[in-house]
């Protein structure tokens, strides 16, 4: 019989490293496939715009999350649009649309988007609460779709199992939740007792799902002592940080984003929390950098939606990066989020596989040909390779988390770059054809083949 491993060693088994942000992996890769010359396309390529419809947070609490996801997209667009458009003859048009106007709205008007503005492609969504209702529609409309963010696994666990047009780009949400467990685990790994304060709604009831099951498995002597679920975009986390404070716990898990996570840290502020505890997220620093003040705690876990920070990987080592990072801040006078970098990479991505496409059928290249080429596509972004899986369209890219750190170069906190952690993101979630369960086949996966640690 195999000896178990300790927690050290199957942490080690995981490939779950903290190291300097050097983006290792990315050494000696030139930089290719984003802003370079296209070849000559073949057959005649029509001059109509290609339409993308465009919804994220533009108002309201998520907005310093979402809207820099349009932005991302923007920069994209005119620099292809620079080069005569896609395929040197189309350029990019975009349409805007509020997500904050909540769900049912938000698929009436990706209907009207198709049905009305005639949009080629959809792209967007912030909330994991929308992908599992636009979802569907997308497939029943027939429009190629990107979403660039709204994590959760539902989306294609449940409300479309077997996708055709709609495509992920950013991490899963089981990712969120268990790379913050393993944080936890490898950076304390001698708590006894944790708290939760997340939404309530998909995204915060998954990272509770998730960073249990990792943190039952991983730190048996650990124990939950205190839940609060405030609202969506609350404005007043008082109550729940002084439920928490009372529970005296030595860790303090949140995945709140966006607004509410700038609230919840501000007020917690006011109240000690942060010297009463350890604190770990899974988006502290996800939102816009600069919407995070330089009064946030050092040494907070401030996961990146397990996905990217403009810090890494390093300029000197992944050059996609650094020339992403300068030509936003150009253009935008901010720093891009792990949404930005998504919807950016998007677009190229889309671009990329209209050009391979295009040398296989000359012309316009269908939707079906499109498609074609996305599945099973390993493209290299600004934060990396991400990896198009063809059975579930989900989009993979190595995990990242790290600790917050005020630096003089910024006038916010940046990820402490002595201290990235990153996961391999193959061994963090369910592999192809492990049956679909509840809450997620990722969950489901861990519950049943991640051994448990000694308590």
């Amino acid at each position: 019989m195999s000896k178990q491993p300790t927690r050290r060693e199957f942490l080690s088994q995981l490939g779950v490293t903290t190291a300097v942000a050097v983006g290792g992996a990315a050494t000696g890769i030139g930089v290719t496939g984003i802003a370079h010359a296209q070849d000559k396309p073949k057959g005649t390529i029509p001059s109509t715009p290609f339409k993308i419809g465009h919804m994220t947070f533009f108002t309201g609490a998520g907005a310093v999350l979402g809207e820099p996801m349009y932005k991302g997209n923007v920069l994209a667009a005119d620099e292809i649009n620079a080069q005569g458009g896609l395929l040197g003859k189309r350029k990019i048009e975009i349409l805007k649309a509020d997500e904050a106007a909540g769900t049912d709205a938000n698929t009436k008007e990706m209907r009207r988007l198709k049905l009305s503005e005639k949009i080629d492609l959809f792209m967007g969504i912030t909330s994991s609460g929308n992908t599992p209702a636009l979802g569907p529609v997308a497939e029943e409309l027939k429009l190629l779709t990107i979403f660039v963010d709204g994590c959760t696994d539902f989306l294609f666990d449940k409300a479309v199992p077997s996708p055709h047009y709609i495509f992920r780009i950013t991490n899963i949400q089981s990712a969120d939740g268990s790379t913050c467990a393993l944080g936890v685990a490898q950076t304390w790994p001698n708590i006894k007792t944790y708290a939760h304060i997340h939404p309530d709604y998909s995204y915060g009831r998954n990272c509770y799902d998730h960073f249990s099951v990792v943190t039952k498995k991983l730190l048996p002597n650990a124990k939950s002592v205190s839940e609060a679920w405030p609202k969506l975009f609350a404005t007043d986390f008082t109550p729940h940080i002084t439920k928490t404070i009372a529970a005296k716990p030595d860790l303090l898990v949140t995945s709140c984003w966006g607004g509410d996570y700038v609230a919840l840290y501000k007020q917690a502020l006011q109240h000690g929390l942060f010297d009463k505890m350890k604190v770990a997220t899974t988006l502290g620093l996800g939102a816009a950098p600069q919407s995070i003040g330089k009064d946030h705690p050092e040494g907070v876990l401030s996961g990146v939606h397990a996905n990217y920070h403009f810090t890494y990987p390093a300029g000197d080592r992944w050059p996609l990066n650094k020339t992403f990072v300068e030509k936003y801040k150009a253009k935008w006078n901010e720093y891009p989020n792990f949404q930005a970098e998504g919807a950016y990479t998007a677009t190229y991505v889309l671009k990329a596989a209209v050009e391979k496409a295009n040398k296989l059928t000359g012309g316009w290249p269908d939707d079906e040909a499109i498609i074609s080429q996305i599945e099973g596509m390993m493209y290299p972004g600004p934060g990396g390779y991400v990896y198009f899986r063809p059975d579930n369209h989900q989009g993979y890219k190595d995990a990242i988390t790290g600790f917050s750190k005020n630096v003089p170069e910024y006038p916010f906190p940046i990820l402490d770059p002595n201290r990235i952690i990153t996961i391999p993101i193959r061994n963090i979630t369910a592999p192809p054809g492990w049956p679909k369960g509840e809450p997620t086949s990722t969950y489901t996966w861990i519950d049943k083949t991640w051994p448990q640690m000694k308590a």
